[in-house]
């Protein structure tokens, strides 16, 4: 129920003095009740006991207010004028201006990043090696710089790089040998050391041999262009009849079992040509003494060729060959060989990315473009791998060129 806002006597008229803590003073009032009395003008009414409490709580604090921020200052900065007391609000917020204003820069910052993620997006659809290039063990590893040389049996293959094909300018994209030493830089020598009865002088020796080997043999450009190898023939032992007799129906009636690839890499210019004068090669050569008066080199290295394809100007492949030597050294004064030369022990050659069933003693690279083959029936092998070695049997297909 509203309170009466006017103070009435007990007759009900209107009092002749006010109530201690009124606002109006006595002329005031005195000049009111006369007008009210001659019927001159609109008396007004006198704040009830409610109004008049609540004016002279909010005048109690303000000047509360007025105190506490007066007695607080910080030193370097102006203190503010004494602000009236207000209530605080009920559930208040920012300025609308001020809500739409940031919620216009969200929104504005939200298109933006969308914008550059649909972008990024149709990028990396179309070109997936801008991001796979960053990924490590992966791309075509030009940020990461030449392999170190291998010094241990490895483990696993190399990681899988971006699918594009090579090209005039760029043989190796896309390959794991784009890391992989040119040429006869990936064929180190072993530390020489006296071993199986041998000085220290013959082992080094020995060891350098095989490494001119296998660099007549596999990196020779006349070698590969499919001439006769002289000058890796001559470091072979001719006291080693088995291997001479083999090597020469290689090179007459050259087939499955007498084939020069066993030991040489050569390219049939019929179908292709070697482009430029870079290999990529990675490996490794261990030495150990063998049999009593014996030393043996281990050689286990991959070679990776790129050909262009014969009658073209841009069509261009890989040729993986992989070849694991063992060489012995014999002691002069217990066995009869030839000062300066190699013995074979062992050898073993695996091809990828050319025909298989051909023995003519040469290599025939496959390119995207020639006509489709049967169907291998062999296991699928991934070239590139060199922590397991591929097992005989009948031709397969590579997983990677």
């Amino acid at each position: 129920m509203e309170e009466n806002s006017e103070h009435q006597n007990a007759a009900g008229e209107p009092s002749e003095r006010p109530d201690e803590g009124s606002a109006v003073s006595d002329e005031q009032w005195a000049e009111l009740v006369r007008q009210a009395e001659s019927g001159g003008g609109d008396a007004p009414k006198e704040p009830s006991a409610r109004a008049r409490m609540v004016t002279a709580r909010l005048r109690a604090l303000d000047e509360e207010a007025a105190r506490t921020q007066g007695g607080r200052r910080r030193w370097g900065r102006k203190s503010k004028p004494a602000q009236p007391w207000q209530p605080d609000g009920w559930r208040t917020g920012p300025a609308w201006q001020e809500t739409n204003g940031r919620a216009r820069k969200r929104r504005r910052v939200a298109g933006t990043l969308g914008f550059v993620a649909v972008v990024g997006v149709l990028l990396v659809t179309m070109r997936p090696s801008l991001l796979t290039d960053h990924f490590p063990g992966s791309g075509d590893f030009v940020d990461a710089g030449p392999l170190p040389a291998e010094t241990a049996p490895p483990t696993v293959a190399p990681a899988e790089s971006a699918p594009d094909r090579p090209t005039v300018e760029e043989p190796f994209r896309g390959s794991p040998a784009l890391r992989w030493a040119d040429g006869a830089e990936g064929i180190a020598v072993p530390e020489a050391r006296a071993v199986g009865g041998m000085s220290k002088a013959q082992v080094e020796e020995f060891l350098r041999t095989t490494r001119q080997f296998l660099v007549a043999a596999n990196l020779d450009l006349a070698t590969l262009r499919g001439e006769k190898p002289r000058a890796a023939l001559a470091l072979l032992d001719p006291r080693q009849k088995d291997l001479q007799d083999m090597l020469d129906d290689a090179w007459d009636r050259p087939d499955g079992k007498h084939d020069p690839l066993l030991l040489f890499t050569r390219i049939d210019l019929d179908d292709a040509r070697p482009l430029g004068n870079v290999v990529k090669t990675r490996g490794r050569m261990t030495v150990e003494a063998g049999r009593e008066g014996t030393v043996e080199a281990h050689a286990d290295y991959t070679f990776v060729y790129p050909v262009l394809k014969a009658g073209s100007q841009d069509e261009v492949t890989r040729v993986i060959v992989r070849r694991r030597l063992t060489t012995v050294l014999y002691d002069p004064e217990r066995f009869r060989t030839t000062p300066g030369t190699l013995s074979v022990l062992r050898h073993e050659h695996y091809a990828g990315n050319t025909s298989c069933e051909m023995h003519d003693g040469f290599l025939h690279p496959s390119f995207p473009s020639d006509a489709p083959e049967p169907e291998p029936s062999g296991a699928a092998v991934d070239p590139y791998d060199r922590s397991r070695v591929p097992g005989a049997g009948p031709c397969g297909t590579v997983t990677r060129t």
